[in-house]
């Protein structure tokens, strides 16, 4: 089939979806009273921002999705969440989500949001994972960023449930094997004692690189072969020209939309802003999200997607205002689900923020080959990941 005919059809199918969402959602809107809660059934706790999107149209322009709250829910006495942290998806398109419960690090679904299994509890800080498929065999890589549940806590409450601690970066089978990991760089001399490390994220570069943001720790980005074996890092926060710091770097992609040019997309999240790098390490710009504390990007086709975990409002960050941010080949925004819609004045992006109508703090999000969002999310009442599915 040509490329003019898969147009169309794709075109078409989007068409009857979202006239069958509007209805659907219409129906289902009907049949709830103000008082139901945002987690169905009524039993399961309220999100602290009082949401109920179940069933909710987001987004902007092509890229909008309908809210299916429910998807990844599981029973928290059997397999229970903290932060859903990281997703990513295997070669078989199972969803390998971690989490830094301490019952279980990994939970894997399936796109229909049933779990097919969960384990671990060697990774208590569990922040970041990214699956690399070499040599016909997928792997896990699973960044530990070391804030960890205090076993000896006191009660459940937020500020007293965890301690800090260094992280980590191991290297797995996708059944869980260890390979390597990677420890405290004071190890191999590119940290001075003292220096916290407590790693945010990881990509892995077409060659085999690997690039690790430290952003819970020193916000510097290390760069190791496909063997964990030291190269180079940069950032930090103290660099005469401030264009060169990194701050709370909160995740890392590597950008080959354009074959001629590979390189890194960086968050500086506490700027507000995504910084390009070359792959060995030079600055060369950045892509400014003002109002939008922005992760990592995930990129399917010729766009990528990332999680904002909080808005700037009032001059801060304001709590339980994530959303989901989607910029195109350009590096222009185009929609952001559960955000305010993307408006530029002379080529210049205006502030975003929160609809405070889905999302507490999204952390993680994964896209499927149909172009569903599958969200995760930190401190947002052990909510399992939720799913945007294309309209």
């Amino acid at each position: 089939m040509n490329n003019v005919n898969d147009k169309k059809i794709d075109q078409n199918k989007r068409q009857f979806l979202k006239q069958s969402s509007a209805i659907g959602a219409g129906a289902l809107l009907t049949g709830i009273s103000s008082t139901t809660t945002a987690h169905e059934p009524p039993k399961k706790p309220l999100p602290k921002a009082g949401r109920n999107p179940h069933g909710k149209i987001v987004g902007h322009g092509d890229f909008k999705y309908k809210v299916n709250y429910l998807w990844g829910d599981l029973d928290p006495s059997k397999v229970p969440v903290e932060n859903c942290h990281g997703l990513d998806f295997d070669s078989k398109g199972r969803i390998i989500m971690v989490t830094d419960s301490d019952v279980n690090n990994f939970v894997i679904y399936n796109k229909d949001g049933k779990c097919l299994d969960a384990w671990g509890t060697q990774y208590p800080g569990a922040h970041s994972v990214k699956i690399s498929r070499e040599n016909g065999e997928d792997f896990i890589y699973i960044v530990d960023g070391g804030w960890v549940l205090d076993r000896n806590r006191p009660d459940n409450q937020w500020k007293n449930k965890w301690y800090k601690q260094s992280g980590f970066i191991s290297k797995l089978t996708i059944d869980g094997k260890l390979v390597y990991t990677l420890g405290h760089p004071v190890t191999i001399g590119i940290y001075e004692p003292g220096m916290p490390f407590q790693p945010t994220d990881i990509t892995i570069a077409p060659n085999g690189d690997l690039y690790v943001t430290d952003g819970y720790g020193s916000d510097y980005c290390i760069q190791y072969d496909s063997n964990g074996r030291y190269i180079r890092h940069w950032g930090g926060t103290r660099n005469s020209d401030p264009k060169l710091n990194l701050k709370n770097t909160h995740g890392i992609g590597v950008d080959t939309r354009d074959p001629k040019n590979p390189h890194l997309l960086i968050s500086s999240r506490a700027e507000r802003s995504l910084k390009k790098y070359t792959l060995d390490g030079k600055y060369f710009g950045e892509i400014a999200l003002p109002g939008a504390y922005v992760g990592g990007p995930i990129f399917k086709g010729e766009h990528f997607y990332a999680p904002v975990c909080w808005s700037h409002i009032d001059g801060k960050m304001a709590a339980n205002s994530g959303f989901i941010t989607i910029l195109d080949k350009n590096n222009k925004v185009v929609s952001n689900p559960g955000g305010t819609r993307p408006h530029y004045e002379n080529d210049e992006l205006t502030e975003m923020q929160t609809t405070y109508d889905v999302f507490n703090h999204c952390h993680a999000v994964c896209v499927d080959d149909d172009e569903n969002l599958y969200v995760g999310q930190w401190n947002s009442n052990q909510i399992y990941p939720i799913k945007l599915e294309r309209v």
